[in-house]
């Protein structure tokens, strides 16, 4: 496995310190964030998800703990949008350059804004995934709010 992604150099450019981790990645497995939570021998609220949703149509990044779901009211109003969807797995690849599994809120082929959720974001540290299925960035998640641009919301069920 490369331990260099688009998400790393991503990473390095943007000055965050991290650390990367592995684990044996489960194409069959239902919930990416848990299995990697198991892998990694971490509460689920230690590792994040990334996920790909339209606002009003545009594309738009979310960071959440892995045991967690999007309110997606709460995500619209963080936006400053009408409503709020999931993006279609095959157009989060085609957006992001990165396969579903692996999607990193670095490094994506298209820069788009970023909500990460408040409580994820006051953790010391977190599990991001690093650009790659399998591949785990840890790092500060106010790093990755600041290097990111993000907004931070409340938006979790």
């Amino acid at each position: 496995m490369s331990k260099t992604t688009p998400a790393t150099v991503a990473l390095d450019r943007a000055g965050v310190a991290y650390s990367l981790a592995t684990y044996a990645y489960d194409p069959a497995g239902e919930r990416v964030g848990l299995q990697a939570a198991e892998a990694l021998g971490a509460h689920p609220s230690e590792v994040l998800k990334t996920l790909m949703v339209l606002a009003d149509g545009k594309p738009a990044c979310v960071v959440l703990a892995s045991d967690r779901e999007v309110a997606m009211k709460k995500l619209a109003a963080a936006l400053g949008a009408k409503q709020a969807e999931m993006m279609k797995p095959a157009d989060a690849e085609r957006t992001t350059g990165f396969k579903v599994g692996g999607v990193s809120p670095f490094g994506q082929k298209k820069r788009c804004p970023v909500v990460i959720d408040a409580e994820a974001a006051r953790l010391d540290k977190a599990f991001v995934n690093a650009g790659q299925r399998g591949l785990q960035a840890r790092l500060a998640p106010q790093d990755l709010a600041r290097a990111l641009g993000a907004v931070v919301a409340s938006i979790a069920v």
